[in-house]
């Protein structure tokens, strides 16, 4: 069972049933701002979606397709980080992550993000690590480029996000550029 304390502060934690309304809280606390970067946002809306959400999380970490860990900030819950599409032919992941607005800028996800890239490296041996951000989405773009990932193209409406597309910036580590 993954649970990993980063420093006195910040915690990871496989999510489990019992966060669900936690998770929900924190949803609904920043549901405006989360909906301007996440298509997901308002098809969580019940206990019942967060609990879908977290019995997804479960099968994928059951069936070795990596995981969701809830960010824990001073014991409180700050938000979500986790792997999306381990390609274990390729040994590749993209890692997703957000964060509760009242927790932002104590580099909380940037230690949660930092974390996830050691354990795809070190533990899962993958090869390659990707981050995918809405191009106007400049604090989850600072987090890649904070931990020095390399820009390596914009994939030109990407996503549809409510009413629009959005443009994604893709970012790129390598095993053998990750500093041990």
């Amino acid at each position: 069972m993954f649970k990993h304390v980063i420093d006195e502060d910040v915690e990871l934690r496989l999510l489990d049933n019992n966060h669900a309304m936690t998770l929900l809280e924190s949803i609904n606390y920043c549901r405006d701002y989360l909906r301007q970067w996440l298509p997901w946002v308002d098809g969580t809306q019940t206990i019942e979606d967060a609990i879908k959400f977290i019995e997804m999380a479960k099968r994928q970490y059951a069936s070795n397709e990596g995981f969701q860990a809830g960010i824990w900030y001073k014991d409180e819950f700050a938000g979500v980080i986790g792997y999306y599409g381990i390609n274990w032919f390729n040994r590749s992941v993209n890692i997703g992550y957000w964060l509760d607005k009242r927790y932002m800028g104590r580099g909380v996800m940037t230690k949660a993000c930092r974390v996830f890239i050691d354990y795809a490296f070190n533990t899962y041996n993958l090869n390659r690590a990707e981050i995918r951000c809405a191009e106007d989405n400049h604090r989850s773009r600072a987090i890649a480029e904070r931990l020095g990932f390399t820009k390596e193209g914009i994939i030109r409406e990407a996503e549809w996000l409510y009413n629009h597309y959005v443009n994604h910036i893709v970012y790129g580590m390598l095993a053998s550029e990750w500093k041990k």
